[in-house]
């Protein structure tokens, strides 16, 4: 056993979508509460119960929207001695969020999560991200952190792109509809950063995560999920009459005759789920309706004219499909269930006996097909995606061609007529999923598939806490040079001083693209004090006063991963519109190039030629002519970060002035931040909604004054009643 396994692993999960908590998983309620919820609850509840792991929590949004249970509302939910739920606000709380919208909101979540994080006994030993937008979250917590990231991507924004856009939606639509572009850099940039993707089938590996240009197969691991037997377990005895649950009692509320065989389906309703195929083969089926009722468990709902426009239309049309083959006293929809309602409906089909079909389009792995396999039912499940590996596994049932309604027909009639093969279909489920799909053995082999990643983290750095800044100074303005603070000499001197006139409270910094000694020859040509850090070469380097000490520390966090420049250089070696700077703009850890957009490839096509090398690389694009090239854990942003944890000043009460490509993570998250009247580039138009960002009316110097002002950002400044001593030197002494 390893040291660190027998200290205890503390293990975060990270999931920002959907309704979250530990019990009575409102599964189904909608689009983003679906089977990867149940998912991540269930195993970080697994790998809560092993012995080598000391803790576990799931990082999730607080949500306190007065349309959802106040349980969305706890800071903190204790699930067992070992699991946590801890919630994090980021965005309006006040309002439940789909995670289209959540995209600029997740800087504050990561912003606030490493301020908890940062203030347990111990930082985590291992992130764990789900979903495209965890994964962004979990990307630059580990970039800031320095500590290992696993991700399972759960379902993959190119793979919805491509099913979307084959419906006939434009690809203008499903970017506006959906996101999309930011989803799929997301993906990307997770999958640069992972030291380890879980999926639960080969089938994703083969043919979803190889259409990304960072698919590094060597790096993924197999590990299918598993169910709760405990909860899922096939019929005991019949039950007596009295004790019927109630849900079942409402589903026979439907039928004209319950008692005969069922066929089951059991999904959200979206359009991908495939429910009104299914409707259609039964009600042109003759044979199959006398056989067998037809059981849709679709969500829950109040009315359908309260759901979104995609769950309407799918019902809509399933109940147009029972009213064209009158399937009225066949046909079974409740309108509502709980989570704990769903193992007794898997019994009672089982018990009568029935069979559990899928019949959707695409299928990425198939939690329900286990639990179904796990209460005694055999299965008819679509051939794209997992079904096929669960059915290889347990040999339990047929797959079948969801676009042929035929098919599901002949599938579900050999199941319901041939009563050996369902009974060794249902046998054979019990003992594959006993065999392949436990809890047990999925943390197990989870802990076994991470341990050599957690056990090299010791050579990661991760960033100490240096001692804290000047006395008084709760507070650090942070600018750019050149264009932001340089661009009108006659407005430098009222700024700098502003800063004198408030350096018992504020600390001040330039962070810039330019080297350090080119910094420094244009701060002494305008007479600026020297600031009290200087964060250069975009990111790369970190330097205090008064000696203008390099943060050794910094280089070697950077240094995970990073490729030496000859290589980079080498890959982009006669692209068409680069140009390489002068050697005076190269350093070890930034390749910057000109850039020319009238002849050069587009950025995304650039970035995507690099991650196919498998170049794990931080790209970004300034004033739309410059490129540099950087470490992924390096960007002037997470060097800000960096800095203001080891200063010990919040987030909330920095103030950053930028204005191109390479400010934006500064300007993203807690942070409060100005673009200056001359620096409204179109680079930072994702900014406009954001409350946090002020846009000012004067240019420059003027421009972060005006600033300063709008947020009163001196307005609570600490003044000393007694001398403490000479502060350190810098712009604020």
């Amino acid at each position: 056993m390893s040291a660190k396994a027998a200290q205890g692993l503390y293990i975060v999960h990270l999931s920002m979508h959907g309704l979250i908590r530990g019990h009575d998983l409102e599964l189904g309620r909608d689009a983003d509460t679906g089977g990867q919820i149940k998912y991540v609850v269930e195993l970080a509840a697994a790998l809560a119960q092993r012995a080598e792991v000391a803790r576990v929590d799931l990082l999730t949004r607080l949500i306190a929207d007065p349309k959802v249970h106040t349980d969305y509302a706890k800071h903190l939910e204790a699930v067992t001695d070992k699991f946590r739920i801890v919630r994090i606000e980021a965005g309006p709380s006040e309002t439940y969020l789909p995670k289209e919208q959540l995209w600029d909101h997740l800087d504050s979540f990561i912003d606030s999560a490493l301020m908890h994080l940062r203030s347990e006994a111990r930082l985590p030993d291992l992130l764990h991200a789900h979903y495209a937008d965890a994964g962004y979250v979990g990307t630059r917590l580990s970039q800031l952190l320095g500590v290992p990231l696993i991700f399972t991507g759960h379902s993959l924004g190119r793979v919805k792109r491509r099913r979307l856009m084959a419906t006939g939606l434009s690809s203008d639509a499903v970017e506006y509809r959906y996101n999309m572009r930011r989803r799929v850099e997301a993906e990307e940039m997770t999958l640069a950063n992972a030291e380890r993707v879980v999926t639960s089938t080969h089938q994703e590996i083969d043919e979803q995560y190889e259409l990304y240009d960072h698919y590094q197969p060597d790096q993924m691991r197999v590990i299918p999920p598993g169910i709760d037997l405990e909860l899922f377990h096939p019929p005991r005895q019949a039950p007596d009459r009295g004790d019927q649950p109630a849900i079942i009692t409402e589903i026979n509320r439907f039928l004209r005759n319950p008692q005969k065989p069922a066929i089951l389906a059991l999904s959200r309703p979206d359009a991908r789920k495939n429910i009104g195929a299914l409707v259609d083969a039964y009600g042109r089926s003759d044979e199959l309706r006398e056989r067998a009722n037809l059981i849709v468990i679709a969500g829950n709902r109040d009315e359908i004219a309260s759901m979104d426009e995609g769950a309407q239309e799918v019902l809509t049309d399933m109940l147009m499909l029972v009213d064209r083959y009158d399937l009225y006293g066949s046909i079974a929809y409740p309108k509502h269930h709980a989570s704990s309602d769903i193992p007794a409906i898997y019994r009672h089909v089982a018990k009568l006996p029935g069979v559990f079909v899928n019949p959707a389009l695409t299928e990425p792995f198939g939690l329900t097909l286990i639990e179904a396999a796990a209460s005694g039912l055999p299965i008819a499940a679509t051939r794209d995606g997992g079904p096929t590996e669960i059915i290889g596994n347990c040999s339990n049932g047929i797959l079948i061609d969801p676009l042929d309604g035929d098919d599901i027909t002949a599938a579900l009639l050999r199941l319901l007529k041939d009563r050996p093969f369902w009974q060794q279909c249902a046998a054979n489920g019990l003992t594959g999923v006993a065999t392949h799909y436990s809890w047990d053995a999925h943390a197990r082999t989870y802990l076994a598939d991470v341990m050599p990643v957690i056990d090299k983290s010791g050579r990661l750095f991760r960033p100490a806490h240096r001692q804290r800044g000047k006395l008084y100074h709760d507070r650090a303005l942070f600018t750019d040079l050149d264009q932001n603070l340089l661009g009108d000499p006659d407005s430098i001197p009222a700024f700098i001083e502003l800063m004198r006139n408030h350096r018992t409270c504020a600390h001040f910094g330039i962070a810039t693209g330019r080297r350090l000694d080119s910094a420094l020859r244009v701060l002494r040509r305008h007479n600026i004090p020297e600031p009290d850090v200087l964060i250069t070469s975009a990111g790369t380097q970190i330097h205090y006063a008064p000696e203008l000490t390099s943060d050794v520390a910094w280089v070697r966090h950077i240094d995970h991963h990073w490729t030496p420049p000859p290589k980079i250089r080498q890959i982009l070696a006669g692209l068409p519109g680069l140009k390489l700077q002068p050697p005076e703009q190269q350093s070890h850890f930034k390749v910057s190039y000109y850039y020319d957009a009238t002849t050069a490839p587009p950025i995304d096509e650039i970035i995507s030629l690099l991650h196919k090398e498998e170049l794990s690389v931080n790209v970004t694009h300034s004033f739309g002519q410059y490129i540099d090239i950087m470490p992924v854990r390096a960007s002037k942003g997470l060097a800000l970060r960096y800095v203001m944890a080891g200063w010990g000043v919040p987030l909330e009460q920095t103030l950053v002035a930028g204005g191109s490509g390479s400010d934006e993570d500064m300007m993203r998250g807690n942070t409060l931040a100005v673009v200056v009247a001359n620096r409204h580039h179109e680079e930072l138009s994702r900014l406009t909604d954001l409350d946090s960002i002020y846009f000012a009316t004067e240019p420059h110097a003027r421009g972060i004054i005006e600033a300063i002002h709008h947020f009163d950002f001196f307005g609570t400044c600490r003044v000393p009643t007694e001398d403490k001593g000479e502060p350190p030197r810098g712009a604020a002494a």
